[in-house]
């Protein structure tokens, strides 16, 4: 989930450490928040996405919410950032004096260990693993992005400006489908095996089964990375009062269409608006659709908030730390999820009462543990125990 951030090294030595910028880290401790409030209500519901079909009371008002602003909105952001890594990662590379052929050499490297990772997070810990299409996209984007010119690279806002005429198109089409609709019929939700398989063993089968067509479906979000890397380019986080003006319209143009946009499927999941079958299942593709412009928004919001900041305190530290650790704070939710969820293990999810509310306590109690681990680590000078692994296998042992 993260870029190396660590002193680095290259074929030809070590890489010193340069200047931080505050923003990508804030933003990727932030965002594990939403990553755990969506991963974690897929769990205790074994659905994608995870939706209590029938709530009451506070139920109603937590759909709506995870719905406007959690379901489909918080991979978009990782993905943004994972793109502005590649390049800073790049950019780190070239300053200590590495070749071209030497950087695609680690970069290729390093997101082929991401599939790995990847692989042995779905078979071991969660279906729902994005590494392994991390890697594949790296690998893409390495071999045909990374070095062209600046003609290329503006394709990726065309892309992004045809995608918005599908969201209000769409958003059009749904509109009339609604003001036609009758009936209550629920979002459409996905049965997942590996979620309320009984036994361990099966959930690793299930998985394994899960993975494949799961990191090829959400492999397209390469469209959302080029745009970090567009931005990286332009060192928009490192630079942040230079693009004060873009990153303002940015979050406005881009939560505004994301909430805009997820508005139905939240008013549906709350049991606020009754529509037919097949509006159902347009209200819920525009909620997709609309959930990518949620990657740019985001990330432009932390970006205004790190412009704004002038001393870190230990909140923002904090968060910090855990955005230097994101791989770690990632893997540490599967296993949490594993251990407190599944139906084989604890089962904490389906014990007290609402489904939804426990989910969200123990998504946010989940989180905030990173939080502290990593502010502890920090303060220590270490890295996550991932980061470490994947820096290994990398670059080799330190000499």
């Amino acid at each position: 989930m993260s870029v190396d951030t660590a002193p680095r090294r290259t074929s030809r030595g070590p890489v010193l450490r340069t200047e931080r910028a505050l923003a990508p880290d804030l933003t990727r401790g932030a965002m594990l928040l939403i990553i755990a409030l969506a991963n974690v209500a897929g769990v205790v519901f074994a659905g994608e996405p995870g939706l209590d079909a029938t709530p009451e009371g506070i139920d109603r008002g937590l759909n709506f919410l995870l719905f406007e602003l959690v379901h489909a909105r918080g991979y978009p952001v990782f993905a943004v950032m994972f793109g502005y890594g590649l390049v800073q990662l790049a950019r780190r590379q070239d300053a200590a004096g590495a070749t071209p052929r030497q950087v695609r050499s680690v970069l290729l490297r390093r997101n082929l260990w991401l599939v790995a990772f990847g692989f042995a997070h779905a078979a071991l810990l969660y279906y729902g693993d994005f590494l392994g299409a991390y890697g594949i996209v790296g690998v893409v984007m390495t071999v045909l992005l990374l070095r062209r010119g600046e003609k290329l690279h503006r394709i990726v806002l065309v892309l992004w400006a045809l995608m918005a005429v599908e969201v209000v198109v769409l958003g059009a089409i749904v509109t009339s489908s609604i003001a036609g609709s009758g009936g209550s019929a629920p979002l459409p939700a996905g049965h997942v095996d590996s979620l309320a398989a009984s036994g361990y063993l099966t959930s690793i089968v299930d998985r394994l089964s899960e993975w494949p067509p799961h990191t090829l479906t959400v492999v397209p979000f390469i469209v959302i990375a080029w745009l970090g890397m567009w931005a990286a380019r332009r060192r928009v986080l490192e630079e942040l009062a230079r693009h004060r003006t873009l990153l303002t319209w940015t979050a406005a143009l881009g939560l505004g269409v994301a909430i805009a946009g997820g508005l139905p499927a939240a008013l549906v999941s709350a049991g606020w608006l009754h529509v037919d079958k097949p509006t159902a299942s347009l209200i819920l593709m525009l909620h997709g659709a609309s959930g990518m412009f949620a990657g740019p928004g985001y990330v432009a919001v932390f970006g205004l908030i790190a412009l704004r900041v002038t001393r870190p305190g230990p909140v923002v530290g904090a968060l910090s730390a855990l955005g230097q650790r994101s791989l770690s704070g990632y893997l540490f939710q599967s296993v949490a999820w594993l251990l407190l969820l599944a139906p084989f293990t604890l089962s904490l999810g389906q014990r007290f009462g609402s489904p939804t509310v426990s989910g969200v306590l123990i998504a946010a109690t989940v989180w905030l543990v990173t939080v502290l681990i990593a502010r502890l680590l920090d303060k220590r000078g270490q890295a996550g125990p991932a980061e470490k692994v994947l820096r290994r296998l990398t670059y080799g042992p330190r000499t």
